[in-house]
């Protein structure tokens, strides 16, 4: 009879998961139910010029003025490269679809096929062309020195014995590592290098001319010093999966723009003289027209949230109950699971859920669903040792009591083992749920527009990191409150019933 009714278990606990793992797709989307294939994504050739398709390109929006988002007004991504890159899409019949995320995920994007190609002030290096082709360069730029005006650094010999702060992969990183005497601190975004060298944390940065520009003009305190110029091969181009059909077509429009002058028109456009900023060390008014686009991401956190925490409370509770099953493959597993899940990075299982994906499966599963499925995973590997225990803690005759009625198996763990035991752990569920809340801010390395994502886009806009994160800050606390207030009346409304 046991047997029999574990096998039912089995069943629906497979029918459960499915149902667990199907709904944060329906939810979050990914290319079912109407999304677009990309080209990456068909096996057909390139459509013919005028023929209509969606093309993805893959960037990091945190550039200006090569890409950022405009967070003011409606939040899309603009820039030079996203001018450019819809000029030849228009003119080679696509459609532009934009997929923003980390500078260090775009080659990784592309070898996954994710994106059908890359433009993200990406220079062309020898390390690069052994994974990815590049389209003939658009744009060459000046690497720059900017140090503190207290402070100045001029020359690239005036760097030795000093800590120099690059982004990582960039042109101006590779360039940093030829310089003797020098100690390299590399960080993945141009935002954060602004506020390791106002925090006194590296003497000076290397970026390039226009942003050199642009953090100056925001922060009066910084001072640019001009590097002789490179040749044009150290110019910016368009990436690239190895082998790609577009290569061809895109180079010949990209050499019609040159003709006819389309590129120095958009060039213009955007690389234009800014205006001064403030240099007192906070001035909330840099947030004036981002509080709405912040505040936004409250509803991605939460929904990520939630469903993450549905997810990993069902799954949890599946596995908890396998490992007190007493059916040695079921306890093998979770106990394997567990140890694994637990046992790895966090960041390392969303990375691997999100760009192996496509590469395994062929389905491109979208950010917030990879990190949907991420978080609800690794929050049931702890939840199952949580319910377990809860389920331990409840009295040894409660069940004696139900067995010797004749209370069926499943009946009475779900009806009587299980909600005694909920009431017990719930501390502790009000803790992960909390955890996940807080955690959530991870998702952003994906480019999910949750509270943290939005608050870099401020960062990134305005070169000034101290007010949008301080604000993000306080959307968090504020949502950890009502959780957390939310939780004691339930504690309260259980206790009543005791």
């Amino acid at each position: 009879m046991r047997r029999k009714t574990w096998l039912r278990f089995i069943y629906l606990s497979l029918i459960v998961l499915v149902s667990a793992v199907t709904l944060p797709g329906l939810l979050f989307g990914g290319n079912a139910g109407g999304h677009s294939p990309s080209i990456a994504e068909a096996s057909s050739p390139a459509p013919i010029i005028g023929e209509k398709g969606t093309i993805v390109m893959g960037t990091s929006p945190d550039y200006p003025p090569y890409e950022n988002v405009d967070a003011k007004n409606n939040g899309e991504i603009i820039g030079m490269d996203i001018d450019i890159a819809k000029f030849i899409a228009a003119q080679l019949g696509y459609t532009l679809e934009i997929e923003a995320m980390d500078f260090n995920g775009l080659i990784a994007a592309l070898q996954t096929k994710r994106v059908d190609f890359v433009m993200s002030a990406m220079s062309v290096t020898e390390e690069r062309k052994q994974n990815v082709d590049f389209s003939s360069t658009y744009y060459v730029a000046r690497n720059t020195i900017v140090s503190r005006a207290s402070e100045p650094v001029e020359t690239a010999e005036e760097l030795a014995g000093k800590i120099v702060g690059t982004q990582l992969g960039s042109t101006q990183d590779l360039f940093a590592e030829t310089l003797e005497g020098v100690e390299l601190k590399k960080l993945n975004r141009i935002p954060d290098l602004i506020q390791e060298l106002k925090a006194g944390r590296v003497n000076a940065v290397i970026v390039e001319d226009a942003v050199a520009v642009e953090m100056a003009a925001a922060n009066p305190d910084l001072t640019v010093s001009y590097l002789p110029a490179g040749s044009a091969e150290d110019g910016y181009a368009i990436a690239f999966p190895k082998g790609s059909e577009l290569v061809a077509s895109f180079n010949e429009v990209l050499e019609e723009m040159k003709a006819d002058g389309q590129i120095e028109t958009i060039t213009d456009k955007w690389f234009q003289e800014s205006e001064a900023g403030s240099d007192s060390t906070i001035n909330f008014g840099v947030l004036k027209g981002y509080v709405p686009y912040m505040l936004k991401g409250v509803y991605v956190t939460l929904l990520f949230t939630l469903v993450s925490a549905l997810f990993g409370f069902v799954w949890g509770t599946i596995l908890s109950l396998f490992k007190i099953s007493g059916i040695k493959p079921l306890e093998w597993f979770a106990t394997a699971y567990t140890s694994v899940f637990r046992g790895t990075p966090l960041l390392l299982q969303l990375f691997l859920i999100y760009f192996a994906t496509p590469q395994l499966t062929g389905y491109n599963i979208s950010p917030l669903l990879a990190a949907g499925l991420a978080f609800g995973l690794n929050s049931a590997a702890y939840l199952s040792e949580t319910i377990r225990g809860g389920i331990m803690a409840v009295d040894k005759g409660q069940r004696e009591a139900a067995m010797a009625l004749g209370v069926p198996y499943w009946t009475m763990m779900f009806r009587i083992i299980l909600p005694q035991a909920v009431k017990t752990i719930l501390p502790a569920l009000v803790n992960e749920c909390v955890a996940l809340l807080k955690e959530s801010s991870l998702v952003s390395v994906i480019g999910v527009m949750d509270i943290m994502r939005r608050a870099n886009v401020v960062q990134a806009t305005e070169f000034r990191a101290l007010e949008a994160l301080l604000f993000a800050g306080l959307i968090y606390y504020v949502l950890v409150l009502i959780l957390t207030s939310f939780a004691r009346l339930l504690e309260r409304r259980l206790r009543r019933s005791d």
